[in-house]
């Protein structure tokens, strides 16, 4: 994934991208509730393919802004709080021994001696040159992956049994075992890639599940929310947008955003502000960065309608923030992307803003998108609450709101 915020890690770093500057870990969304509406090639699946469910939760008990889930690895299974990453493929996890460098993880390592199914992957396997970046050490195959907050994950690329559900499992399931880990990944055990490459669980799960996959993301940390492999039911709210990929970028999910609407009010940009670069929709970035001519259009928009509030300083890298100090309910414009084949994506209220200091200071959540980083990205505060669909197999992104 491009740079974002360090505060969580992203997809491997595009060529020549420098890192984004850090920002502060925010605090959980506040309770008011707004007082407006919110708004690899692909694999055939089998016939009837099944899907599995997984929960998935804020990272903020495990110090990330990113959204995490739980699954086992090994035999037994040893459950292991993962983020999971659409702008990256190679899943990996800490494992013993920790010959370089181990963050502190909230769980016990990973110890592969301790598993009935763990494997080495060998460096004649084909597997081996799907990493990308093919080293060995002997006849085992290692894996070396950074990203673009220049976090990284070194180790032995290898094979074991992922438990997805007490019900449904992926035997040979191809993912890292991490022996040096640096950066700011919180407390979590590792990360689960969810990108278009050949290693990512969702490509590896394709020939059990289909190619399709979801998840929602909660607005607030007492939300369930959800992970979906595999379809899932068709909602009579969906919208379909068309799926780009880059050649440049094969692993990313790009769309073709044409225009936003704030409060009914459709910023005075044209299109080729976001074509001509191009849209990821990314889980693992945190905020959204727009081209600068599109955020100056969105922030004057944003604060004159907000001029009921009072101005509060920026904070950090957000420089659009209100003091709410003695408010009951925020109202708030909504705001919506809409895409060129007509397409819309309406953000829910946590998508618009976010609250670093709960419930007094509430901020914009888009920042102007450096100079250095190649395209536009939708983050994932923007997609909280919506059900986000990839549909790798028809090559289309669904949108149902209010889903989690």
């Amino acid at each position: 994934m491009p740079p974002m915020p360090a505060m969580a890690p992203m997809a491997p770093m595009p060529p020549g991208m420098p890192p984004m500057p850090a920002m502060a870990p925010m605090a959980p969304a506040p309770s008011v509730m707004p007082g407006v509406p919110t708004s690899s090639p692909p694999v055939a699946p089998p016939a009837q393919s099944p899907s599995v469910t997984i929960p998935d939760r804020p990272g903020t008990s495990l110090n990330t802004l990113e959204f995490v889930v739980t699954l086992g690895f090994g035999t037994p299974a040893r459950p292991s709080a993962v983020l999971f990453d659409t702008g990256s493929d190679l899943s990996w996890i800490q494992c013993l021994p920790c010959s370089g460098h181990c963050y502190n993880q909230h769980d016990p390592l990973f110890d592969p001696s301790k598993s009935s199914t763990y494997s080495a992957v060998s460096c004649s396997d084909p597997q081996c040159s799907a990493t990308g970046n093919r080293q060995c050490n002997g006849t085992t195959c290692l894996y070396d992956v950074e990203y673009g907050d220049t976090s990284s994950s070194f180790g032995i690329l290898s094979r074991e049994m992922l438990t997805l559900t007490s019900s449904r499992s992926l035997p040979g399931f191809v993912f890292g075992c991490g022996q040096q880990n640096l950066g700011r990944f919180g407390e979590v055990d590792g990360l689960i890639g969810l990108g278009r490459g050949k290693l990512s669980l969702s490509s590896q799960a394709a020939t059990s599940f289909g190619a399709t996959f979801s998840y929602c993301l909660p607005s607030h940390d007492n939300t369930p929310g959800y992970l979906n492999i595999g379809s899932t039911p068709v909602s009579s709210k969906v919208q379909y947008t068309a799926m780009i990929q880059k050649q440049e970028y094969p692993s990313f999910y790009f769309v073709e955003l044409v225009s936003i609407d704030i409060g009914g009010y459709v910023l005075p940009v044209p299109p080729t502000v976001f074509t001509s670069t191009g849209t990821l929709l990314d889980s693992g970035t945190i905020l959204t960065y727009l081209p600068t001519e599109a955020y100056t259009a969105l922030r004057d928009r944003f604060k004159f309608t907000m001029k009921g509030y009072k101005p509060a300083p920026p904070y950090d890298i957000l420089d659009t923030c209100y003091d709410f100090t003695g408010q009951s309910s925020i109202i708030a414009p909504a705001v919506s992307f809409k895409f060129s084949d007509g397409a819309v994506f309406h953000l829910d209220f946590f998508g618009v803003m976010v609250f670093p200091e709960q419930p007094t200071m509430g901020c914009l959540a888009f920042v102007s998108r450096p100079s250095a980083m190649p395209f536009t990205i939708v983050g994932n505060i923007q997609q909280r609450s919506t059900e986000v669909i990839y549909d790798v197999a028809a090559e289309k992104i669904g949108f149902v709101p209010a889903s989690c």
